[in-house]
């Protein structure tokens, strides 16, 4: 698995630098498309470089649920090529500094930065006094390299994670599949529940997540699930809700494969979305609950389309 080198301190940051600076949160098209530009400097760690707590969290004093918690958005950015990530420490001295403070202090001095990239909406400083232009102006007077990355589009859209979110909440997938570039994760550690998928004939892996993933609509959902067991992706049917059917009390991720059988207690599975079957609700009864999860299995077999072979137990 690969690894990017992490740090909140700065004087632990690896350098010299090229850093892409942003929030970054949902690491979609657009993300990427800033943190392109630095990954080709040979004599500089490519770095990104982004805010904990986020913004929005700091200044409203309300927690934030984040599309990429920290675990996955550094396996993500290990994946295209970025060798650390840096959290500055979003507090009230670091709001505070002028637009020029922060550049002298933060990114020359101890980012050691070369090359800076950022997008088009770009604001930083005291009161996002500064924003991209600004950044670019100040850091030529320094010797400082800065790129603008215009607004990323796809078939007309902008791409954005605020729209990443709305598609999620709205129940497709597909869509937010097309932003990011990938399918939109779960990742949790495989737990004990109440074997009632089991009971029924569907046994369930059950995910704890992040406390503070944000999470898609509730429902039924067609997933690809990866995991140490496998080379590859197993297809498989996830309920992501209260299982009102039997008087649930806390909102559970329950992931039934469609293929492999066996025991994944404590491992770790990375659960993407695919498709939207339906929504949860509540049914008249346990076997009118059963009769509901072999129709979604159905569904998923189709969607997936998978060979009549592979339907029979193993």
């Amino acid at each position: 698995m690969q690894s990017v080198w992490t740090t909140e301190t700065l004087s632990h940051v690896l350098t010299p630098t090229a850093i892409a600076l942003g929030n970054f949160d949902g690491l979609h098209r657009g993300h990427r498309a800033v943190i392109d530009p630095i990954l080709h400097d040979p004599e500089a760690q490519a770095t990104v470089v982004t805010f904990r707590p986020h913004p929005v969290e700091y200044f409203s004093g309300q927690p934030r649920a984040l599309l990429t918690p920290l675990a996955e958005k550094q396996e993500i950015l290990a994946s295209w090529g970025v060798q650390q990530l840096v959290l500055l420490t979003f507090d009230r001295e670091l709001a505070q500094l002028t637009p020029a403070a922060f550049l002298t202090e933060i990114v020359a001095k101890h980012l050691q930065a070369r090359r800076v990239s950022v997008g088009f909406d770009f604001c930083f400083g005291r009161e996002r006094q500064g924003n991209a232009e600004l950044l670019q102006k100040l850091g030529q007077k320094m010797g400082i390299t800065v790129t603008i990355i215009p607004e990323c589009r796809l078939d007309g859209e902008r791409i954005s994670s605020s729209r990443v979110r709305e598609l999620l909440l709205a129940g497709q997938p597909e869509q937010v599949q097309r932003l990011l570039g990938r399918p939109y994760q779960l990742m949790g550690e495989v737990v004990r529940g109440q074997s009632l998928g089991h009971k029924l004939g569907f046994p369930t892996a059950n995910l704890h997540l992040p406390a503070r993933k944000f999470l898609p609509r509730q429902g039924v959902y067609c997933v690809e699930v990866m995991g140490e067991p496998w080379p590859q992706a197993q297809p498989g049917v996830m309920n992501l809700g209260y299982r009102p059917t039997v008087d649930g009390q806390t909102l559970t991720a329950e992931v039934h494969l469609l293929v492999w059988q066996g025991d994944l207690y404590g491992q770790q599975l990375w659960v993407g979305l695919r498709h939207f079957l339906r929504p949860e609700q509540k049914f008249a009864g346990v076997s009118a609950l059963q009769a509901q999860i072999q129709q979604d299995c159905q569904a998923a077999r189709d969607f997936f389309q998978l060979p009549l072979q592979q339907l029979e137990p193993t």
